[in-house]
C-alpha cells in the first residue's frame, strides 16, 4: 500500500528485473512519486546481477526503455549490506526521500529492506505488502507487461516453464502443482521486458539450459554479445 500523503516525493526503487519489483514501481508512479533512479545488486564476480542473473548491457536497454537510471551496486556476499546502504545513500543525497521494494509478504525481507532504509534515513514503502499473491500477478498480466521465466528451483517446480512467457493459465497450472503461482516462495525467477511504462520492448535472447545446485536457469544475454 502507498499512502496518498507520499504523492509528489522522489523515490528510489530496489529493482531486480522481476515482476514484482517491476510491479511496485508502475503502483508508485501511477501515484504520483517521481523516480529518481532505480538500484540493483551486482554481482561483480560473475558480471551478473544478484538473484535474477541480468547483464549490464540488458539493463542499459531496460534504463533507457523506461528513461530511469539503473544504478548497478557492484558487490560480493561479504559486503552486501554495506554497499546496499551506500547505494541508498547516494540515491537520498540525490533528493530521494522514499525506497520502494517489491516484497510481498515475507517478514524477514520486510525487516531487512526496512532497516537498511532506516540506517540511511529514507522512508521505506511496499506497495504490494500483505495483498493476494496470486491476485498481484495477474494484476501484473492485465497491466500489459511480459515476462519470461528464466530461473526454476527444481526443488519447488518442474523446469518446464523455464524461457516461457508467463500468462494467467501458466499461473494456474503452476498452483495446480502445489506451488505458489507468485513464485514468492522461491519457486522461479523472472524477467520483465515490456510494458505500459517501457518504451519501447527489450532486445535479448535466452541461451540454453544449465542446472546449478538446485536451480535451471537460461541465461540472458543482449543480442550484441556473441558465444
Amino acid at each position: 500500500m502507498i499512502d496518498d500523503n507520499l504523492k509528489g516525493k522522489k523515490f528510489v526503487a530496489s529493482y531486480s528485473g522481476g515482476k514484482d519489483s517491476m510491479l511496485s514501481i508502475y503502483r508508485a508512479m501511477k501515484k504520483g512519486l517521481e523516480p529518481v533512479c532505480l538500484i540493483i545488486t551486482y554481482n561483480k564476480d560473475r558480471n551478473l546481477s544478484w538473484f535474477h542473473g541480468v547483464p549490464k548491457q540488458v539493463l542499459d536497454s531496460v534504463s533507457s526503455s523506461l528513461g530511469i537510471p539503473i544504478w548497478l551496486i557492484e558487490t560480493d556476499s561479504k559486503n552486501y549490506t554495506k554497499n546496499f546502504e551506500q547505494g541508498l545513500k547516494k540515491a537520498k543525497d540525490l533528493g530521494a526521500e522514499v525506497c520502494i521494494f517489491g516484497d510481498i509478504d515475507l517478514q524477514a525481507h520486510f525487516d531487512w529492506c526496512d532497516e537498511r532504509c532506516q540506517n540511511v534515513g529514507l522512508k521505506s514503502c511496499f506497495p504490494l505488502w500483505k495483498e493476494n499473491r496470486k491476485d498481484l500477478v495477474f494484476e501484473f498480466l492485465d497491466s500489459g507487461f511480459k515476462t519470461k521465466f528464466t530461473v526454476i528451483n527444481n526443488s519447488m517446480l518442474d523446469d518446464k516453464f523455464l524461457g516461457m512467457t508467463m500468462t494467467k493459465d501458466i499461473c494456474l497450472e503452476i498452483e495446480s502443482l502445489g506451488a505458489d503461482a507468485c513464485g514468492e516462495n522461491g519457486e522461479y525467477h523472472t524477467f520483465v521486458y515490456d510494458g505500459p511504462i517501457f518504451k519501447n520492448k527489450i532486445e535479448f535472447e535466452l541461451k540454453d539450459k544449465i542446472i546449478e545446485d538446485k536451480y535451471s536457469i537460461m541465461p540472458i544475454t543482449h543480442p550484441s554479445v556473441k558465444g
